[in-house]
């Protein structure tokens, strides 16, 4: 999978999910344990985001991290 696709897939389902448990990007950030400007990076396509990062908003949002990514 291209990484532009990828990064669209990330960013979707982080809203979605965030929507689903009407999470602020402040609250995710801080139950993920990265930064607010890191999580709007992802949820806007940007950056590069590391595994741990990622695993650690899948743990956040109760999901795998297989779900979260594609």
């Amino acid at each position: 999978m291209k990484k532009d696709k990828l990064l669209k897939n990330i960013a979707n389902n982080i809203r979605q999910l965030r929507a689903k448990y009407r999470y602020s990007q402040d609250i995710l950030a801080e139950k993920a344990n990265i930064s607010t400007h890191y999580l709007s990076d992802l949820e806007n396509e940007k950056g590069n985001p590391s595994v741990e990062k990622l695993i650690n908003l899948a743990e956040a949002l109760d999901v795998t991290l297989n779900d979260l990514v594609y």
